[in-house]
């Protein structure tokens, strides 16, 4: 009684709208009212005559329900949703001997697979080029975040995409009238050590390295051309064509190579191959790489008509797979972005979110996208749940959207919400197969932003993409405004604990999630979801799990 509406110009109790066309209801309305909201039935009939017969005529289902109140919700049964502390997942005999024997090979999207289920979150605080290339060498991948120009973003995937490749199809190169003062600019620039010397026509000419012009003074830099230090083209041991890795492997032992350039017939540069990708393909056989040898990147997009134009350049780049950023997937916005993308690179695959229900992932899916990315105000630096009221506990969310998209053989991300390896097994049993993380990476080496001293520890920065920094940053480096008051934040800004490398907290979270397949008598992620039952616990039983009845070291 106590919500009210506009009748035409009057505000009026909603019940009394409602209720006020049939006369035999009017005195009980009326009596629950003060006398400053009363009005006679025959007032309000000759104020609003032709809008009370319409809708009489009309019939009650032309009217307003009466809005729930809380006794209403409270008879009837109203859904209760789950997260990752409140429940265990019950071990079942397993015939795993050595977490060795468990396989974390999974989908990424309908067409990607990568080798461990961890994808770093798209956010500036957590994965640029460093952190992709991390990632990626590890068996995972990387999702660069949109706060940034599109050529930025376009220049961290050509970064990655160079980092590991079997064969540099395109290598660096200069001309041999160039100095070493511009050699050494651009050996910075690059971050490369060597540089190849090409004819106009792109005929190999020689090979300079960082060596070479090691000792070479200043003041000679700026006139030396790059023809009287290099290593010329008699000298050169070269692949003809294409060579096979063994071939190559066994031409760089023989010859002491660390570089072995590919030319063709007219001894035109055609490839470059390094010690260091031959030593990375030994070193690291679960990288996550694409059909041509290179590491495999992510990137995120908006959902405005100019985030085309940035999507077409990525996709140019080599990025494997575009990631559509909106905190509320399920919208106009966001399925229609879906579509507009697929519609436009038809190869490209394509991750739609944020979603937390069965009908958005199918909507979503429905209109084309290959991955869908669940989780609405799970993660740590995320208040929307707070700000808006609105959100699904993670691990219903994600166990409804896995039932929603699983019609469609799409793959679900569970992004955010999630603190500890057990929390990535009780995701993948709960229908994802992969999780995103944010909190877990951005204290490592690998992500953006200074390490700090905060009451005499190490810290790094990590704000949410949604929050006022992220934003006014955005919008200062696009527009070059930066209205605070535009905004309304549903993210924080926070610190967390340096942890160093990325790669010890990456096979940390991969033994823990091995150990958990195993637990669960799978020996993939697969057969664990096969097996997985979940059992609630109580708060006592979340105590239990945990250290307690004795002091940590």
């Amino acid at each position: 009684r106590g919500l009210v509406c506009l009748v035409s110009r009057y505000w009026l109790p909603l019940s009394l709208r409602v209720r006020c066309v049939y006369p035999c209801h009017t005195h009980s309305v009326i009596r629950h009212h003060t006398p400053a909201t009363m009005m006679s039935l025959s007032a309000l009939s000759r104020l609003h005559a032709p809008a009370l017969r319409a809708a009489a005529a009309a019939g009650p289902s032309a009217l307003l329900s009466r809005p729930r109140s809380f006794a209403d919700l409270a008879n009837k049964k109203v859904r209760q949703g789950i997260t990752f502390d409140d429940v265990l997942l019950v071990p079942k005999r397993s015939p795993v001997v050595s977490r060795k024997q468990v396989s974390l090979e999974t989908r990424l999207t309908r067409n990607i697979t990568i080798n461990n289920p961890i994808v770093s979150s798209n956010m500036d605080t957590v994965t640029e080029t460093e952190m992709a290339i991390a990632m990626a060498r590890h068996g995972g991948i990387g999702v660069l975040h949109r706060f940034m120009t599109t050529e930025e973003q376009v220049a961290m995937v050509h970064a990655v995409k160079r980092a590991e490749s079997y064969v540099i199809a395109d290598p660096y190169t200069l001309r041999a009238t160039a100095t070493v003062a511009e050699m050494r600019e651009s050996i910075d620039e690059l971050g490369v050590g060597s540089i190849l010397v090409t004819r106009e026509n792109g005929e190999l000419e020689g090979i300079v390295t960082s060596r070479d012009i090691e000792f070479v003074p200043e003041r000679e830099a700026a006139q030396l051309s790059v023809s009287k230090v290099m290593t010329p083209r008699e000298r050169l041991v070269v692949g003809r064509g294409q060579v096979g890795h063994d071939e190559a492997m066994q031409m760089m032992r023989a010859h002491k190579l660390e570089k072995l350039p590919l030319v063709d017939e007219s001894f035109h540069l055609i490839g470059l191959i390094t010690a260091k990708d031959i030593r990375n393909s030994h070193d690291r056989p679960h990288r996550t790489l694409d059909s041509e040898g290179r590491l495999r990147v992510g990137a995120a997009v908006g959902v405005k008509e100019e985030d085309m134009e940035r999507a077409l350049a990525l996709a140019e780049a080599g990025c494997d797979v575009l990631v559509i950023d909106i905190a509320h997937g399920h919208s106009d916005l966001g399925v229609n972005a879906t579509r507009a993308l697929k519609y436009a690179l038809p190869h490209m695959d394509v991750v739609a979110g944020n979603v937390c229900t069965a009908e958005g992932a199918r909507d979503l899916c429905e209109a084309g996208a290959d991955g869908i990315k669940v989780g609405v105000g799970p993660g740590s630096i995320c208040i929307t749940r707070i700000v808006t009221g609105c959100g699904v506990p993670q691990l219903t969310a994600v166990s409804d959207c896995a039932d929603g998209a699983r019609p469609y053989d799409v793959p679900i991300i569970a992004d955010g919400g999630v603190r500890t390896s057990g929390d990535i097994t009780k995701a993948l049993a709960a229908g994802a197969e992969t999780v995103m993380l944010g909190n877990m990476l951005a204290g490592t080496d690998e992500s953006p932003g200074k390490v700090l001293v905060k009451g005499g520890k190490q810290v790094k920065v990590v704000r949410g993409m949604a929050g006022y920094g992220a934003n006014m940053s955005k919008r200062q480096k696009t527009t070059g405004k930066d209205d605070v008051f535009d905004l309304v934040p549903e993210g924080v800004e926070g610190i967390v604990q340096y942890r160093g490398g990325v790669d010890t907290i990456i096979r940390q979270l991969v033994g823990g999630v091995c150990s958990g397949i195993s637990y669960c008598g799978g020996t993939n992620i697969r057969s664990m979801q096969h097996n997985a039952e979940f059992m609630r616990i109580t708060g006592a039983g979340k105590q239990e799990s945990g250290s307690h009845d004795v002091s940590q070291i």
